[in-house]
């Protein structure tokens, strides 16, 4: 019986020691965005610091390919990609998939933007994105050119998910690509 008790009490305090490790490393408007280089859909590896003193970042987290609600989220952004790329900004949808799988799944649904993937987690844990599922929560970051977090939705709506982060950069006042005059 003391067996299994001490068991008990130390599964409750692991899994609080993880949820506080996790709260301790959320991130908030205002905060540095932590580097991160990770192989991408598209055969690319992306650095955030690749980026920064040039252009803002945007990343949207989703928890697994092929599944509804991400598989909605991503054609979501995909269809509004005129849109979102009237925006001098790198973007890209994130998860702990693995490259592979991304990689299939950005194929089969035409995806135009990298996927990057995070299967050992690293970069969800950083960015306090992880959920207790170990999955990635459906959030979304903005990251301004100096590399800091500018905003962070938290309640990605799937659905309309290319317009919204399209009106997010816009109210940002993320800088738009210069229109080339058509000949």
């Amino acid at each position: 019986m003391k067996a299994a008790f001490r068991q008990g009490l130390a599964a409750v305090l692991a899994v609080g020691t993880l949820a506080l490790t996790s709260l301790a490393g959320a991130l908030e408007v205002g905060d540095k965005a932590p580097d991160f280089e990770l192989q991408a859909s598209d055969g690319n590896t992306y650095r955030l610091s690749d980026f920064v003193g040039r252009q803002p970042v945007v990343v949207a987290f989703f928890p697994a390919a092929f599944t509804g609600g991400c598989t909605i989220q991503c054609k979501a952004i995909r269809d509004s990609s005129d849109e979102i790329k009237r925006f001098d900004v790198a973007y890209f949808m994130a998860s702990v998939d693995s490259v592979a799988k991304n990689t299939d799944f950005a194929a089969e649904y035409e995806l135009d933007f990298p996927v990057l993937a995070d299967p050992d987690k690293t970069m969800t844990a950083d960015y306090g994105v992880l959920g207790a599922s170990g999955y990635a929560n459906r959030w979304t970051y903005y990251i301004d050119e100096q590399g800091v977090v500018v905003q962070i939705d938290k309640s990605t709506n799937p659905s309309s998910a290319g317009r919204d982060l399209a009106r997010s950069m816009a109210e940002l006042g993320f800088p738009q690509r210069q229109q080339t005059a058509a000949r």
